[in-house]
Parts: structure tokens; C-alpha cells; sequence
């Protein structure tokens, strides 16, 4: 079987129902987001004009996500994101974001793989949660970085914010001295 032939094709109704021709079944957009984890491909159609609105449904998937509160998309990264619409390299980012979630994809894989060989069967994840948002942590710093790649101006206002909280942590240490030092002149 070629690849669109493993394409399952999901008609949207104007009801707003959806449909899975494969299965003959209605389905939801709960649905939806488990075939994605699955690895099932498909494709939305609106089935008045038959366009194309697999987009738009998976963004509609993520926003319903993102309101349960699984919050996977920090707010600075959004912001970012929302910068770039209209941006002259709106063009190259979707590019870019496929494949660095490809490169953590197979990252995540190559840890999981690794793990299950050193401790078999054994979920060291429980236990290993300060290391995995470690590399959480990474790999949002990575993201960030090359967003500020992309644009220069985002960059310069990290540093410059990074700047101001060094000056206000210089100064809470300075007045907290100052404090100790009134105190021990008071007894």
C-alpha cells in the first residue's frame, strides 16, 4: 500500500460533525488527537466543498489540549510564534519547527530506547523526573535560541532582560545587607 493509500479521509460536515470514510463512524476531535498519537495519518475535507482543513483541525486539536491544561506550549514560545505571522520568514519556520521536532522526536526516542536497555523493563522515569525536565528545559533553551536566530531583536531583549534581573538580584542582595547590617547595629 503506498502512503495515501494509508490515508484515512475525514469528511467535516457543515454541523460540524466529522466523519472517518474508513470506518463508517462518526468521530471526535478526542478521536482525532488519538489517531495522531497512533501514527494514523488523515486528511480533513470539508465535505461541501471538499478543501482541505486538516490544518485548521489540528490546530483546533492542540488549542483544546492546551485549554484542558495540559499547557505544553509555554507562553514566551506563542508570543514568538505570534510574531512571526506576517514576518519575511514566516515562510522558512514551518520548515524549521518540522524538523526540530523531528531531531526531539528521535531524541526522545534514542533516551527511551537507551533507559529500557539499562534498566529493562523498569520505568526509571519516576525517578528520573529532575533529569527528564532538565532536558526539557534544554530543549526549550534550544528552541528559543534559534527562534532569536530568526530574529535578532528577540535575541538582543532575552540578553537585555537577562541584564535586568542581574542588576535587581544585585540590588535585593545589596538592600538585604543593608537590612542585616541595621539589625545587628539595633541590638
Amino acid at each position: 500500500m503506498s502512503d495515501s493509500e494509508n490515508i484515512v479521509i475525514i469528511k467535516k460536515y457543515a454541523n460540524r460533525r466529522l466523519y472517518n470514510t474508513q470506518t463508517s463512524m462518526y468521530v471526535t476531535l478526542d478521536d482525532l488527537a488519538q489517531m495522531v498519537k497512533d501514527g494514523q495519518e488523515f486528511e480533513v475535507v470539508d465535505a461541501k466543498t471538499a478543501r482541505d482543513i486538516t490544518h485548521q483541525v489540528l490546530t483546533q486539536i492542540i488549542f483544546d489540549e492546551e485549554t484542558k491544561g495540559a499547557a505544553l506550549l509555554p507562553i514566551s514560545f506563542l508570543r514568538q510564534l505570534i510574531r512571526f505571522y506576517d514576518n519575511s520568514l514566516q515562510s522558512v519556520l514551518p520548515h524549521y519547527l518540522e524538523m526540530t521536532m523531528d531531531v526531539f522526536t528521535k531524541n526522545q526516542g534514542e533516551m527511551r530506547e537507551n533507559m529500557e536497555k539499562m534498566f529493562g523493563s523498569f520505568n526509571p522515569f519516576a525517578s528520573m523526573s529532575g533529569s527528564i525536565e532538565e532536558i526539557q528545559r534544554r530543549n526549550m533553551e534550544m528552541m528559543q535560541k534559534s527562534f532569536g536566530m530568526f530574529n535578532p531583536f528577540l535575541a538582543n531583549a532575552q540578553k537585555d532582560k537577562d541584564s535586568h534581573i542581574d542588576t535587581l538580584t544585585r540590588q535585593v542582595e545589596a538592600l538585604n545587607a543593608e537590612i542585616e547590617k541595621l539589625r545587628k547595629q539595633s541590638k
